[in-house]
């Protein structure tokens, strides 16, 4: 199971880990074969093994822990709160002056102008409320065939039943029975892997408008009621949208009267240079959803938020039928609202997004310089998040075959050289803390260059 150079402690963890843990998003014949990574503590932007091995995480976890492993201030914020009311919900009109200030602060904090925020607990759970909420929306304006929502190809929305659906990822539907019915799949907006031959970026963005509007208009656009997309698409391999794509696809939702909805799970609080990556991309949607970065990830804890206009058709309804059934025990925990609001007063008293407008050159010019490496096929990204995607051959963009395992074996180099990436498939992402120095930034593109090398040579030695 495991290597042989472990310790007796890293063996035991490991095989009481296998024996009872099932992992998620994790290939379980390797893990049994191999063992896990036994992760022990973290401080700053690094975590440290069971063997005491250190490495810089170059995904904060799982795009979360923006202020870091080690940001005292929110343990105390837990700490205070769990003191004084460890527990309480907002069912039945019930609420906590916690909850109540984190809302208000969220809805100053908005894009575009926003009425009213629902907590729930990951975002998959705020994906499948805004689906809820679509759905209520419209049957309550008496408009029961719209209802369909569009995703896109390679988009990642969740993993629970409505939002593993809209995710345009294929090993998140199969043998699952996925994706329900409701769901249509416009293009996946990347124009490195979809664009035509010297189709410009602004051109293939058109071209996406077009299919876009074709795709409405097949379905029926009394039909469609709401279109979601991440700012940047993450987990499906950090593709940022071309040039003028929301800017050519909104005037489209617009004109079928279609709700936009901006998935902000792993671009809000920072992560592209502003506040939310609708900002970045100039989108106004008309609802929101967030996780991940609203508690630095310390606590579980994610959000949406509505406009003024989506509240009152829920307010009319709910009186209509007496109750708004929606809700989870735990989404609006005092102890998460806590964390929450401490950590959004950190990025605005520590400027969270000025630093990372400072130190994101580092990242994306120490990662284009990579470039010219010869297994990489492009680099891409904006702000403090970015993809290094390598392919068999350069000239025609030729993928490895994914049973290679190219991106794995990428992955598992740069962990021996002090780096935690991840491999989405054969593109390797990065989303450190926001609180990354420059010269930690080097650090980490450095050791991603001596991982790419030892990838090279293993696969001469293979060939």
């Amino acid at each position: 199971m495991a290597s042989p150079q472990r310790s007796e402690a890293a063996e035991l963890a490991a095989r009481r880990d296998i024996a009872f843990h099932l992992h998620p998003s994790t290939n379980l014949k390797t893990l049994k074969d191999n063992g896990p990574l036994v992760i022990t503590r973290g401080e700053g932007v690094h975590v440290w093994d069971i063997e005491g091995n250190r490495y810089i995480e170059g995904f904060a976890g799982l795009w979360c822990a923006t202020l870091g492993f080690s940001e005292k201030r929110l343990v105390e914020a837990a700490r205070r709160q769990l003191d004084t009311l460890p527990a309480y919900h907002g069912f039945g009109g019930k609420t906590h002056d916690v909850g109540a200030s984190l809302a208000e602060k969220l809805v100053g904090m908005a894009p575009v102008p926003m009425s009213k925020v629902f907590f729930a607990n990951s975002g998959s759970e705020a994906v499948d409320s805004v689906v809820k909420i679509v759905r209520y929306y419209n049957n309550a304006l008496g408009r029961p065939r719209k209802k369909k929502i569009i995703s896109r190809r390679k988009a990642y929305h969740g993993v629970t039943v409505a939002s593993a659906s809209l995710t345009g990822l294929p090993l998140f539907h199969a043998d699952f029975d996925l994706p329900i019915d409701g769901v249509v799949f416009a293009d996946c907006a990347h124009h490195y892997r979809f664009g035509l031959p010297d189709e410009s970026e602004e051109a293939f963005a058109s071209r996406l408008a077009d299919n876009l509007e074709k795709l409405i208009l097949a379905e029926g656009p009394d039909t469609i009621a709401a279109m979601i997309a991440e700012p940047v698409m993450g987990a499906g391999g950090v593709m940022v949208p071309p040039a003028t794509y929301f800017d050519k696809i909104q005037p489209i939702l617009e004109k079928y009267d279609i709700l936009l909805v901006a998935d902000e799970v792993v671009c809000g609080f920072g992560r592209t240079g502003n506040m939310w990556g609708s900002q970045t991309f100039n989108i106004r949607p008309h609802m929101m959803t967030m996780a991940k970065a609203l508690t630095s990830g310390y606590v579980p804890m994610s959000a949406v938020m509505i406009n003024e206009a989506i509240y009152e058709v829920l307010l009319r309804q709910s009186e209509k039928l007496g109750l708004f059934g929606h809700g989870f025990t735990y989404s609006f925990h005092p102890v998460a609202c806590a964390v929450a609001l401490e950590a959004l007063t950190i990025y605005q008293e520590r400027d969270i997004v000025g630093h990372v407008r400072k130190v994101a050159p580092r990242l994306q010019q120490g990662l284009r310089a990579l470039a010219d490496h010869p297994l990489v096929g492009e680099v891409r990204g904006v702000g403090l998040v970015a993809a290094v995607e390598v392919v068999k051959d350069k000239r025609t963009k030729e993928p490895f075959d994914p049973k290679a395992g190219v991106g794995a074996y990428l992955m598992k180099r740069a962990e021996a050289n002090g780096l935690i990436v991840r491999a989405m498939g054969d593109s390797l992402g990065f989303s450190p803390p926001l609180i990354i120095e420059e010269a930690e930034i080097d650090v980490m593109v450095a050791a991603f260059g001596r991982a790419l090398d030892e990838t090279m040579s293993w696969l001469r030695q293979k060939a």
